[in-house]
C-alpha cells in the first residue's frame, strides 16, 4: 500500500482512485482487508508528538540563569545559618516553578484536541453493505457516504456528488461552503480550490456524496497540521528573552565582584574566612530576589485586568508580549469579519440600491445609490428579492435572541435581504408554493425552482445563479416599470465586473412564465426564454469595531497584515475598508494581495523581499501561514497572530503570541494560542496591547528601581572591604533589606494604571534591553548617593566612637528610605510622579507607610535588635539618614528634565511610524 503516499489525489480520475487503492465502488472493502489495512495503517487519529513526562516540563522551569542565583543566594543563606531565609528564597524559587508549569504545559494538549476532530460517526459500505462504524475504524479505501450535517471522518477523493457543499472554513479560510465535484483537477490546485475532495473535520452544509478514502490520522490534511503544531518551536517572549539576558549578566558581575573581593581581602592579609564571607555577603546583596516574584505577580494582574477586557491569557509572559508587538498577523474570516454573509448591493432596471444592515439579523432598509430611501419598493428589485427568497433552500430562526441560519449562508443572506423590505419568505411560499426544483450543481451554476402563481393561474420560473450562466438563459431584462427590453449583456457584464472588484460575491436572477399544467421543469422549454431580473451583490461584511482597532493599532506603530485562505479580491476589498495599508498597492489603490500560489513558486529570499510591503495574502494555506510567521520574525518583528481556525494552529503556535477566538475559534486554535478573545473581537486586541505595554512599563519600573538597592548594598561592602573596615551591613539585613522592600514596595509598582499617550508610543525594537542607557545613569546615580551617604553616616558614626550595631541601623535606615522616595520616582520614568496623580495608586502609599512602620520596628524593638543585630539610633541619625534619601529624591526628578523619554524610542521595524 506505499504506492498511496505523496498522490495528488485531486488529479486523478475516479477510477484510477478507486483501483490505486484496490477498492470498488460497489461494495467498498472486505471485512478481512479492513483488518489488513488497520494492522498496517493504525487508528484514523492523530498521534503527534510524545509529550513531554509533567516532571520534565515542571523541571525545566528551574532551568534559567535567575534561578540558579536564587538557588545560590538560598544555600549561601543556609550555610550561614539564616534557615527561614533560605527556606523563603526557595519558596519563591517554588512557587514561580509550579505557576510556569501549570501556565505552559497545557499548550501541550493541542494535540489531544486535534483528536476530537475525527472521533465521530460515520457510514461506509463494506461487503457490498452500508454500516454504521466510529470514524476512528476508517482505513484507506473505504467508501464513506455523505450528507448534509456530517463530519467529514477523513480525507476522500470524491467519487458522487449530489449539491454537495462542505463549509471548510476551519481548514482552509473559506467564508462559503464550497460546491463539490468529482472532475479531475490539475496537479497544482490548492487545497481549497481542491472541490473533488473532501478532507477529515470538515462540515457538510448540504447535499450528498460519496467518497474513497485516501488519507486517516497523521496523514490527513489536519493531520499533517497537526505534526507542524507539536514541530513549531515554542519561542521564548521578548520578556523572558530580555529577563534571560540580563540575568546571565548578572551573573557574570556578581561573580566577577565577588571574586574581586576575595582576592583584594586576601592580598591585605585578611583572614580567608572572613573574606569568603565577605564576598558571600556581597552576592546576597546584590542578586535581587524579589525579581522573579514581581515579574510572576505583575504577569499576573495583567491576566487579570486583561480577564475584565475579554482577553484570557494561557501562558503569562503573553501579557507583555503584545505590548512589544510590531504585526499582528489575522485572519479575515470571523476574525476581522462577522462571518455571516450580507448583501449589500442590488442592481436592477439599470440602477443601484444599497441594502444597510449586516448578518443574519433582518434589519436594515433599502436605499438608492444616493443614500435617500426610495418612496416604494420599485417593481424590478421586487422581482430580485422575491426570487432570491423562493428561489432557495435555505432557512432563518431565532433562536434566545440570535439569529441561526439552517443551510447555506449565501442563500440565507438572500432570504435576509427579502426580509428587510418586507417579504417574508415563509409568506411568499405559502402564496406561491413550489412543485419542483433543479438544485444548483457546479456544472449548471445555476438553481432552478418552478412555483404556482394562483392570482396569475399559471406558473413562475424561478433562476439563481452566476450571471454569465443566467445571461445565457435570458433573452430579455425587466425595467423598473415592469417593462421588458432587450437582454444588454455587456452591460450587466460590465457591472458584475465592478462588483467583484470591490470583493463582492454576485449572483444573478431571472424568471419566466409557463403554463399551469405544467408540473415539471423542463430546460428545454425556457432555455434562452427568461426575463433578467437584476443582481445581488454580497459580502462577509467587516466587524465595525475593526476598523477602529486597525486604526489604532496603526497610531500604536503596528502593521497589520491580513493572511486569509479566502480569495484575493475579496480580502482585499475588506483590507482597503478596514484601512489596512501596505507600500504594495493594487490599480485602485486598495492593498493588493499575494495569493498562495505565487506564495509557493517564491524561495526563502524572495518571500523575505515581499513580506514587508505586502499587506494582504489570500488563497493561503496552513504551511503558507506558518512560512509568513517565520519569514516575519526573521525580518526582527516581534509577532502576532488571530485566528480561530484548524488552519491557522500552526502559525499561532509558532509566532510570538497567538491570538485565538473563545466562541467561533476550534479547540485546536485555543490550545494552540497563547491569548483567548472572550468575545471574538478584533478590537479587544487594542484593549490588551494597551495592558500589554502598561505591563512592560510597570516591569521595567520594578527593575530599574530594584536595582539601585542591590549596587548599593554591593558598592557599601565593596568600599569598606576595600578599606579595611567592618562590613557596614550583615548579610542577614541585606536580606531584610531585600526581601521586605521588594514586598511592599517594589511589587506596589504592579498596580500602577497605564500612563496617558501608551497608545501613540512606536512599538519597542524588540533587540533594546530592559533598562537603557538613560536608565542606567539613573539608577546607577541613586546607588552611588545611597552608597556614599550611608558609608559617609557609617563611617561618621564609628570613627566617633560610636556603636557598631547603630551604625549599622543607620545604614539599613539609608537604604530602605532612599527605596521608598526613590519608588515614587519610578512611578513614572519620563515625568514628576505628582503628574500621574499622587492618589491614582494607593496601594505605593499603604506599602511605603508600612515598610516605614516595620523599620521603627526593626530599629526600636527589643526582640528585632537581638535577630538581626539593630540598635536604637538619635533623632539626627534619623535626619541624616532621610536627608539622604531626599537628595537622592531630588536628584532624579532633575535628571529626568535632562533626559529624553527613556521610555520610548523610535522603532526601527516601522519606519513609516510618525514621533509623536
Amino acid at each position: 500500500m506505499e504506492k498511496i503516499f505523496g498522490k495528488h489525489w485531486h488529479h486523478l480520475s475516479v477510477e484510477e482512485a478507486v483501483q490505486l487503492l484496490d477498492s470498488s465502488l460497489a461494495t467498498g472493502l472486505g471485512l478481512f482487508e479492513v483488518q489488513h489495512r488497520r494492522e498496517r495503517f493504525g487508528l484514523n487519529e492523530f498521534t503527534g508528538k510524545k509529550p513531554r513526562s509533567a516532571l520534565s516540563a515542571f523541571l525545566k522551569q528551574f532551568a534559567q540563569p535567575l534561578v540558579y542565583l536564587l538557588v545560590l543566594a538560598a544555600g549561601v543563606t543556609a550555610i550561614l545559618g539564616h534557615y527561614v531565609d533560605a527556606a523563603v528564597i526557595f519558596s519563591v524559587v517554588l512557587v514561580n516553578a509550579i505557576i510556569g508549569f501549570l501556565q505552559e504545559y497545557r499548550a501541550e494538549k493541542a494535540i489531544e484536541s486535534l483528536k476530537q476532530m475525527v472521533l465521530s460517526e460515520c457510514t461506509v459500505i463494506r461487503d457490498g453493505l452500508k454500516r454504521r462504524i466510529s470514524s476512528r475504524d476508517l482505513v484507506p479505501g473505504d467508501l464513506v457516504l455523505l450528507q448534509s450535517g456530517d463530519k467529514a471522518p477523513a480525507d476522500m477523493r470524491l467519487v458522487e456528488s449530489r449539491d454537495l457543499q462542505i463549509d471548510e472554513s476551519a481548514l482552509t479560510g473559506e467564508s462559503v461552503p464550497v460546491q463539490k465535484g468529482i472532475e479531475v483537477l490539475h496537479p497544482s490546485t490548492a487545497l481549497a480550490d481542491r472541490t473533488n475532495m473532501a478532507y477529515a473535520g470538515t462540515l457538510v452544509t448540504y447535499g450528498q456524496g460519496k467518497g474513497v478514502v485516501t488519507a486517516t490520522g497523521n496523514l490527513t490534511a489536519s493531520g499533517q497540521i497537526a505534526e507542524m503544531i507539536s514541530e513549531a518551536a515554542d519561542l521564548a517572549t521578548p520578556l523572558t528573552r530580555k529577563i534571560a539576558h540580563f540575568s546571565r549578566i548578572l551573573l557574570y558581575v556578581i561573580s566577577a565582584l565577588a571574586i574581586l573581593t576575595f582576592l583584594v581581602g586576601y592580598l591585605r592579609k585578611e583572614p580567608i574566612l572572613d573574606m569568603f564571607m565577605a564576598s558571600v555577603a556581597l552576592a546576597v546583596g546584590m542578586i535581587p530576589e524579589g525579581l522573579p516574584a514581581a515579574v510572576t505577580i505583575t504577569l499576573a494582574i495583567g491576566v487579570k485586568r486583561l480577564a475584565h477586557r475579554r482577553a484570557i491569557i494561557r501562558k503569562l509572559p503573553a501579557v507583555e508580549t503584545l505590548g512589544s508587538t510590531t504585526i499582528i498577523c489575522s485572519d479575515k474570516t470571523g476574525t476581522m469579519t462577522q462571518n455571516q454573509m450580507t448583501v449589500q448591493q442590488i442592481f436592477a432596471a439599470g440602477e443601484h440600491f444599497q441594502v444597510t444592515g449586516s448578518g443574519y439579523a433582518p434589519e436594515g432598509r433599502l436605499l438608492r445609490s444616493d443614500g435617500v430611501a426610495p418612496d416604494s419598493v420599485p417593481f424590478s428589485v421586487q422581482r430580485v428579492l422575491i426570487a432570491g427568497a423562493l428561489c432557495n433552500d435555505s432557512h432563518i430562526t431565532q433562536e434566545e435572541g440570535q439569529w441561526k441560519i439552517q443551510g447555506d449562508p449565501t442563500e440565507a443572506a438572500l432570504l435576509v435581504s427579502a426580509q428587510k423590505t418586507g417579504y417574508l419568505p415563509e409568506e411568499l411560499s405559502a402564496k406561491i408554493p413550489r412543485l419542483d426544483v433543479i438544485p444548483f450543481e457546479s456544472d449548471r451554476q445555476y438553481m432552478a425552482t418552478l412555483n404556482h402563481d394562483p392570482e396569475a393561474g399559471d406558473n413562475l420560473i424561478f433562476v439563481k445563479g452566476a450571471v454569465e450562466k443566467v445571461i445565457e438563459l435570458c433573452s430579455q431584462q425587466a425595467e423598473a416599470d415592469g417593462a421588458r427590453n432587450p437582454l444588454n449583456p455587456e452591460a450587466i457584464l460590465r457591472e458584475t465586473e465592478n462588483l467583484a472588484m470591490k470583493g463582492y460575491r454576485v449572483l444573478a436572477f431571472a424568471e419566466g412564465r409557463c403554463d399551469a399544467v405544467q408540473k415539471k421543469l423542463v430546460r428545454d422549454s425556457w432555455y434562452g426564454n427568461l426575463v433578467f431580473l437584476g443582481l445581488q451583490a454580497l459580502m462577509d461584511p467587516p466587524r465595525p469595531e475593526s476598523k477602529q482597532a486597525v486604526a489604532t493599532c496603526k497610531s500604536a506603530g503596528i502593521k497589520v497584515k491580513m493572511i486569509t485562505g479566502d480569495h484575493a479580491l475579496t480580502a482585499a476589498a475588506i483590507a482597503a475598508q478596514l484601512g489596512i495599508e501596505a507600500r504594495r498597492k493594487g490599480d485602485d489603490g486598495s492593498p493588493k494581495a499575494i495569493t498562495g500560489r505565487e506564495l509557493a513558486g517564491f524561495s526563502d529570499e524572495q518571500l523575505m523581499s515581499v513580506v514587508e510591503d505586502t499587506a494582504v495574502f489570500a488563497r493561503v494555506d496552513p504551511s503558507q501561514k506558518l512560512r509568513l510567521v517565520e519569514a516575519l520574525q526573521a525580518h526582527g518583528h516581534v509577532v502576532a497572530m488571530t485566528g480561530d481556525g484548524v488552519n491557522d494552529a500552526p502559525a499561532l503556535k509558532q509566532a510570538d503570541i497567538g491570538i485565538a477566538m473563545g466562541q467561533a475559534g476550534t479547540d485546536v486554535a485555543r490550545e494552540a494560542a497563547d491569548m483567548i478573545l472572550t468575545d471574538d473581537n478584533f478590537a479587544t486586541i487594542e484593549a490588551a496591547v494597551e495592558e500589554g505595554r502598561g505591563v512592560f512599563d510597570n516591569l521595567t519600573k520594578f527593575i530599574v528601581w530594584t536595582l539601585p538597592t542591590n549596587l548599593g548594598e554591593g558598592m557599601l561592602l565593596m568600599m569598606a572591604i576595600f578599606l579595611g573596615l567592618t562590613l557596614p551591613v550583615t548579610p542577614v539585613q541585606i536580606l531584610w533589606i531585600n526581601m521586605t522592600t521588594a514586598l511592599l514596595l517594589g511589587l506596589m509598582l504592579a498596580f500602577e494604571p497605564t500612563e496617558q499617550g501608551i497608545m501613540v508610543r512606536p512599538p519597542r525594537d524588540p533587540k533594546r534591553p530592559i533598562v537603557t542607557w538613560p536608565l542606567i545613569v539613573r539608577l546607577l546615580l541613586v546607588s552611588v548617593i545611597m552608597a556614599a551617604g550611608g558609608f559617609w553616616i557609617y563611617d561618621h558614626i564609628v570613627v566617633g566612637g560610636g556603636d557598631v550595631a547603630e551604625a549599622r541601623t543607620v545604614v539599613v535606615n539609608v537604604v530602605v528610605f532612599t527605596e521608598i522616595f526613590y519608588l515614587f520616582n519610578c512611578r513614572s520614568l519620563s515625568r514628576s510622579p505628582w503628574s500621574v496623580g499622587f492618589l491614582s495608586n494607593r496601594w505605593i502609599i499603604f506599602g511605603a507607610l508600612l515598610m516605614a512602620a516595620l523599620q521603627i520596628v526593626l530599629t526600636y524593638a527589643p526582640m528585632m535588635n537581638r535577630w538581626f543585630d539593630t540598635a536604637p539610633i538619635t533623632a539626627e541619625e534619623w535626619l541624616k539618614a532621610l536627608g539622604v534619601s531626599l537628595i537622592a529624591y531630588a536628584a532624579v526628578e532633575v535628571l529626568k528634565r535632562f533626559q529624553a523619554d527613556p521610555g520610548r524610542s523610535a522603532s526601527r521595524l516601522n519606519p513609516d511610524m510618525p514621533d509623536k
